[in-house]
């Protein structure tokens, strides 16, 4: 059996920030309540380590204790969490990727110029939420190819056009010409993160030359379901959490097994599934 990893795979640079931001200053607590804003990334075993060093996750702002520290995860907050969040006299810890912040820059901006803001990506992902955030809310949101035939547009509107950062760069792509065409002034920000790029073409490489693909990381993180959709067209595809979801007869079946993981997997997760692999394999050999 042979197993490879994808070049890109596992915490990218916004996450692992995040992460290591939230790590310092559970250990420099002090004996601070620290909460953050929702779990800190879509990975059920990274959030539940922290959780055992004493972070808790607090759901809206109301369940923040007065004085408490925040974190503010990488997905980002809409602009008006931050006054709520220093009404209540806290500290914030604002661990933002520096990608969403640009995003939510170009929207706030352009918005106070009067132009009409349409967000490319799941409404119901934090990271859209928060956008939309930095223009009151009033921004159109666009999930699939289809909800452009849907949507009320006007021709004589300026437009301002941004990306969810993990949307998929095919389906951006398909959805950019055809706003084109019913928009031809509208000015399109390509915010996809480099690194979903990178991530997504080294999966799509990596599951056309091997016979099954593995897919790490949460079962509701956006950017894992994307890896996973990008590689199952090319060959059979798994999306696991951890090495205890696998199929371990089947697996055992492979001559040629790649591995790839999301950006919010922890290299020890993707670890523990390779050595878990080779056990299985070895053992029955």
């Amino acid at each position: 059996m042979k197993i490879e990893i994808a070049e890109f795979a596992g915490f990218c640079f916004g996450v692992k920030r995040a992460m290591d931001m939230a790590w310092k200053k559970l250990q420099d607590s002090q004996g601070n309540t620290i909460y953050s804003l929702g779990p800190l990334i879509h990975n059920n075993q990274a959030v539940e380590r922290y959780q055992q060093q004493g972070l808790k996750i607090a759901d809206s702002v109301d369940e923040v204790e007065e004085g408490s520290v925040v974190i503010i995860r990488s997905h980002g907050v809409a602009l008006s969490v931050y006054d709520e969040l220093m009404s209540r006299n806290v500290e914030i810890i604002d661990a933002t990727c520096p990608f969403v912040s640009k995003i939510q820059k170009i929207v706030s901006k352009d918005y106070a110029k009067g132009k009409a803001i349409i967000i490319v990506g799941d409404p119901l992902h934090p990271e859209v939420i928060g956008i939309n955030g930095w223009c009151g809310n009033n921004a159109s949101i666009i999930k699939e190819l289809e909800d452009v035939d849907n949507m009320e547009l006007d021709s004589t509107k300026e437009y301002c056009i941004v990306v969810q950062t993990t949307m998929n760069s095919d389906g951006y792509a398909s959805i950019q010409k055809k706003l084109e065409e019913k928009l031809p002034s509208a000015v399109f920000n390509n915010t996809i993160c480099s690194a979903t790029c990178e991530r997504q073409e080294a999966s799509r490489k990596l599951s056309e030359k091997v016979e099954l693909i593995i897919v790490i990381g949460g079962l509701h993180s956006s950017n894992t379901r994307k890896l996973a959709q990008v590689c199952s067209a090319n060959c059979r595809t798994m999306h696991i959490e951890t090495k205890d979801d696998l199929d371990i007869e089947e697996i055992c079946g492979y001559s040629t097994i790649g591995i790839t993981a999301g950006a919010s997997t922890p290299d020890w997760i993707i670890e523990e599934t390779v050595e878990y692999i080779k056990g299985a394999h070895k053992n029955r050999r």
